[in-house]
């Protein structure tokens, strides 16, 4: 128990060094977006590739994912019908609020706190490619459709994602190398090694350089109670879902705790990414991801306390 939470430690000193270079602007303005695109172009698609390689497919495929997923849906639809029934929102703006409330930072944090806290990667990995290859693509059509006024999404974006995205190659990449069991040379695997030895850093320190975030417009206007209520939904009801879900399916307590764990991850940067494409809740959503992601640092720890002792 006391191992698995201290070992976000590093995770929170890193998250919170990154913080204090954007505050201080010790790199610079543009230093934030620099190395942003270099975690997701680079970093972070090698992390993965290097851990999967050993990974057949068949280890991604769990009970413990089924959980996640139940968990998922049910806060994903909690957040929609709070959205549409209580607060009266648009199309598109019931999507991303959906999102707000489902979609994990498996990414820039999810990775790490698998690797640092569970010690291997495969757990979040199934994560990632879930919410890649199912949730982004159908928030995607759902938000352009209500932009376009129901004209619809291009399928050509949709089927190609996996493609543009390094993150969601790599992991497809390494899962097809570990499935026929290929031995890669050394002179190739090292140096994606040392990338992925930085890439776990990195991230952690753009995680923290993000939460500085831009003040210059201020907070969503005269929307507290939605944002609470969608930061609830995610760091609070989304866990709890899971946890119950793994309980009927009778989980061993190792998979029960990579469940409730990556389930209980902050809102992903992505679904900001994805509002300021689309010009829509923009406000909203940046205050929802910096918020959960504060909330985060106590309910993680939370469940690392109460649960950790489950893959001791």
């Amino acid at each position: 128990m006391t191992g698995a939470l201290a070992a976000f430690a590093p995770i929170w000193v890193l998250t919170g060094l990154g913080y204090l270079l954007r505050r201080f602007d010790v790199l610079g303005e543009r230093a934030d977006a620099v190395l942003t695109r270099f975690v997701f172009l680079v970093a972070m698609p090698a992390v993965l590739f290097s851990t999967l390689i050993g990974t057949p497919f068949t280890a991604l495929v769990n009970e413990g994912v089924l959980a996640f997923v139940a968990g998922t849906v049910v806060a994903a639809a909690l957040g929609f019908a709070v959205s549409l029934l209580v607060f009266r929102r648009k199309l598109a703006e019931r999507t991303l609020s959906t999102a707000v409330a489902s979609y994990v930072n498996a990414g820039n944090l999810g990775i790490p706190v698998a690797l640092q806290v569970l010690g291997n990667s495969t757990f979040i990995v199934a994560v990632l490619l879930f919410q890649s290859l199912v949730m982004m693509p159908l928030m995607l059509a759902v938000v352009e459709t209500g932009v376009a006024g129901g004209k619809g999404v291009r399928v050509r974006t949709l089927l190609t994602l996996p493609v543009r995205n390094p993150v969601i190659a790599a992991s497809l990449l390494g899962v097809i190398v570990g499935s026929l069991g290929l031995d890669l040379p050394t002179v190739l695997l090292e140096p994606i090694h040392t990338l992925g030895d930085a890439g776990v850093a990195c991230a952690l320190v753009v995680l923290g350089m993000s939460l500085r975030g831009d003040r210059a417009d201020g907070p969503a206007p005269a929307r507290r109670w939605e944002i609470v209520t969608m930061v609830a939904l995610k760091v609070v009801v989304q866990p709890a879902v899971t946890f119950g879900a793994c309980l009927l399916l009778g989980l061993p307590g190792p998979l029960l705790f990579a469940a409730v764990l990556c389930s209980a991850l902050p809102t992903a940067q992505n679904i900001f990414i994805a509002a300021g494409r689309y010009a829509v809740e923009v406000r909203f959503v940046r205050d929802c991801v910096l918020i959960s992601t504060l909330c985060s640092m106590v309910t993680l720890s939370l469940i690392a306390w109460l649960l950790g002792a489950a893959v001791l």
